[in-house]
């Protein structure tokens, strides 16, 4: 079966608290990010803390996935480059990329790692479409990408493609972690230093690279709101103890 025909909602079991959602003021050090996830998902699946949507921005960096090829990293010395324990290849974080950490039980949602990252994918295409931007899956590349018929099509003749928004998780017992990373408004140039995802063919971009004038707050409204339809109920916190130092 291919990922486009797999059942995408994920809703949790009937009488579920809403997933915990965090916007994370400022820009958030990455090895914090990486600590908090170590210690809310173990809270998650001991019991202790419940389902949490933590949005970030970066400072720019770029991380490494498990299946990451050193000869991908093109400018080693550009940026910090991480470790980042989540599946995938290179991809780079920074200012203007929404960065969304999904921290979810799936024990108590499915427990099928390929439906779970169609899901994602079906919650950025949702998410893109409030700003009447189609967002497409490929069958042989995970993320979502955009036709851009404006440019030269591809040697094969069919139409260029950008990617717009890059996922790459992580499971421990059924508890996920890491996430997704939708380009809102980036220095694209930044995505030079690595082969992005390990895919040389194609290009990144953003929503203000298609001339959307769309703010991090526009996108994380879309954002939150396509989240219900997959996920299910998702409710605002805040909490200064969550606040990146």
């Amino acid at each position: 079966m291919q990922r486009s025909e797999i059942a995408t909602s994920f809703l949790p079991m009937p009488g579920s608290a809403p997933v915990e959602w965090l916007i994370e003021p400022g820009l958030t050090p990455y090895g914090h990010a990486l600590a908090f996830m170590e210690e809310r998902v173990a809270a998650i699946r001991e019991g202790r803390a419940g389902e949490l949507v933590w949005l970030v921005e970066h400072p720019p960096l770029y991380t490494a996935g498990t299946s990451a090829r050193i000869e991908d990293l093109v400018d080693p010395s550009r940026f910090p480059v991480f470790d980042a324990g989540r599946g995938g290849e290179y991809t780079y974080h920074g200012p203007g990329q929404r960065v969304a950490y999904v921290m979810l039980d799936l024990k108590r949602r499915r427990e099928d790692v390929r439906a779970f990252v169609a899901a994602l994918e079906e919650w950025i295409i949702a998410s893109l479409a409030a700003f009447n931007v189609r967002g497409e899956r490929r069958e042989d590349r995970v993320g979502v990408w955009v036709v851009r018929p404006d440019r030269p099509p591809q040697p094969n003749g069919s139409a260029a493609e950008d990617k717009i928004a890059a996922i790459g998780i992580r499971l421990r017992r059924w508890v996920s972690f890491h996430g997704i990373a939708v380009n809102v408004e980036p220095d694209l140039s930044h995505f030079s230093g690595i082969v992005p995802c390990g895919v040389s063919d194609h290009d990144v971009t953003s929503l203000v690279d298609l001339g959307l004038p769309v703010t991090m707050a526009d996108f994380d409204v879309a954002l939150k709101a396509a989240f219900g339809q997959v996920f299910g109920a998702a409710e605002e916190i805040w909490d200064e103890n969550r606040k990146a130092g």
